[in-house]
C-alpha cells in the first residue's frame, strides 16, 4: 500500500512495526505497533484477525518478508510501499515513542 493511502485509513489498518528496537527508538509511524520481524512467528497471539496488517519497515524488504509469512498464517496483510522512508519522504507524521519528531535510524 502507498503511505498517503494507509495514512488515511490507519484508523481500519493495523500497522506492524517490524524493524529493530533501535530503529523504532529513532522514529516510528504513531499507533504503530512494533514487532521485531524475527519475533513475528512467536507473538502471532498479539496480531488481530479482524483487521489488516500493514507491515512496516526502512524501506520494504523486511516488511515484504513479514507480510508473506502472515499471508501464509491465514492474516488479512499489505505491506508498505517504500518502507517509513517513503512515509517520511510524502510528509507524514514520524516520531519517536515519546512524541519527540522522529530521525530514520
Amino acid at each position: 500500500m502507498q503511505p498517503r493511502e494507509v495514512s488515511e485509513q490507519l484508523d481500519d489498518l493495523f500497522l506492524l512495526d517490524v524493524r529493530e528496537s533501535q530503529e523504532w527508538q529513532a522514529g516510528r509511524i504513531e499507533g504503530s505497533v512494533h514487532v521485531p520481524l524475527m519475533q513475528i512467528p512467536a507473538r502471532l497471539n498479539e496480531l488481530p484477525r479482524n483487521k489488516t496488517i500493514v507491515c512496516v519497515c526502512k524501506v520494504g524488504a523486511r516488511s515484504f518478508e513479514a507480510a508473506r509469512f502472515l499471508a501464509m498464517q491465514g492474516f488479512a496483510v499489505e505491506n508498505l510501499d517504500g518502507g517509513v522512508m517513503s512515509w517520511v519522504r510524502n510528509g507524514l507524521p514520524f516520531t519517536t515513542p515519546a512524541g519527540a519528531p522522529g530521525r530514520l535510524g
